[in-house]
């Protein structure tokens, strides 16, 4: 029988160190991939077609300071009318779109309570006037009242005066009784004696009547006026145009209602046109009443100035007002837009770079520069000063010739490195 034994079985020393050999290799190789990955792909990368983007060039140049304006003409001068009394639309006479001369009817208000009213305080102003005008008669009365008593004084003073010497001759020759000569000469010391009271009676009067005069002349034309104004509310009834000029923005029916002070409409002279133009709240601190601009109609240029600037900032923009300097173009209509351009007064050399989208998400604090080759991209901190529609001022960052992806940069904001495929 035969007896089979187990044995051990010892692998080859060779294939235990290649089985070392081989597992250095795997972990250098590892290794260097990973320090490879880390030296090239630290970077994230973005790849785009050439076609889908914009590059522009930095170049050496003139940086033009200007605003773009899209500015839209209004009337210089608007005229509005209220409702100075207001009540029912009686009658219509003039509608919008309507040229209109100064003083012309527009609308008629009917409004029986203001009637009654003016009747009432009319009737209330011819008392008074009337009591005044009494008052003033009984001064000017009593005046010549006191002038015929003086009259009257003197009259019989003169006349006693030259009884008395005749009966005083008389009395002497014996042809006449004491007691009718006493008898003139009493009545003569009377009217003497009587004569300063009057005089002093008149002047106090007169005074008085020269001081209340003054304040009653001045209380009726007060009076006067009153009646004057209450009499033209019924004239406001009827509303007439306070200038010639196109009559707009009405919008009346028979039979409304109008509250007093309300908004009727509005008349727009011929006087031309202004311009009103919001402009970015970047260059508030730049613009200025006086400075120049233009706009663009049909083929030619309009020299604008700036007439106010309204510094309130809504919705990242402010307003200002421009005029015309010279003529306005022809045909110009309230409310058509025009595009030109507002000089802030700083050309000046340096490296420009065209103006894009890319500044929305950048904010110009940084851009996409494209190196030689055209087909990357590398994302660079850059220093951009002033800016216009056309133009950025480029302060730092880029060379003139350096090209920068200046289209919209959306995608872009985590992304340092861009390929460009074709």
């Amino acid at each position: 029988m035969t007896v089979e034994m187990d044995h051990r079985i010892e692998r080859p020393r060779w294939t235990a160190r290649r089985t070392s050999v081989l597992a250095g290799v795997a972990v250098f190789v590892l290794a260097g991939w990973a320090a490879v990955s880390l030296l090239l792909g630290a970077q994230s990368t973005l790849r785009v077609p050439a076609a889908s983007v914009t590059i522009d060039a930095a170049t050496s140049g003139v940086f033009h300071d200007l605003a773009t304006l899209r500015a839209k003409a209004a009337p210089k001068d608007v005229i509005y009318l209220d409702a100075l009394e207001g009540g029912q639309v009686e009658r219509v006479l003039a509608h919008a779109g309507d040229v209109v001369r100064e003083g012309q009817p527009l609308v008629q208000f009917r409004n029986t309570q203001l009637e009654l009213d003016v009747l009432d305080r009319e009737g209330r102003l011819v008392e008074s006037i009337t009591q005044l005008q009494s008052y003033e008669k009984q001064l000017e009365d009593t005046r010549l009242a006191n002038a015929r008593v003086s009259a009257e004084i003197d009259y019989n003073i003169v006349r006693l005066s030259r009884a008395a010497t005749r009966r005083d001759a008389l009395l002497a020759k014996g042809f006449l009784s004491p007691e009718m000569h006493d008898q003139v000469h009493d009545e003569l010391n009377y009217d003497q004696r009587l004569r300063p009271l009057q005089t002093e009676s008149d002047r106090r009067q007169d005074a008085l009547r020269q001081s209340q005069l003054p304040r009653i002349e001045a209380e009726l034309n007060n009076l006067r006026d009153s009646l004057k104004i209450t009499k033209s509310k019924l004239d406001d009834l009827v509303v007439r145009a306070p200038i010639a000029g196109r009559l707009t923005d009405m919008d009346l029916y028979v039979g409304q209602i109008r509250n007093r002070g309300e908004r009727l409409g509005q008349i727009v002279p011929d006087t031309g046109f202004k311009l009103k133009a919001p402009i970015d709240e970047y260059y508030l601190d730049r613009v200025r009443v006086g400075q120049a601009g233009q706009i663009d109609l049909d083929g030619r240029s309009y020299p604008l100035q700036v007439t106010r600037v309204d510094p309130q900032i809504k919705d990242a923009v402010f307003q200002v007002e421009l005029a015309f300097v010279g003529a306005t173009p022809a045909g110009l209509l309230p409310g058509q837009a025009l595009d030109g351009r507002l000089s802030l007064g700083g050309d000046r050399p340096g490296l420009v770079l065209p103006a894009g989208a890319f500044l929305e998400r950048t904010g110009g604090d940084w851009a996409m520069v494209v190196d030689a080759s055209g087909r990357h991209a590398q994302r660079r901190r850059i220093r951009l000063g002033r800016r216009n529609s056309d133009q950025v001022e480029v302060l730092s960052g880029l060379r003139p010739g350096e090209r920068v992806i200046t289209s919209d940069y959306t995608g872009f904001e985590k992304v340092d490195r861009v390929e460009l495929t074709h």
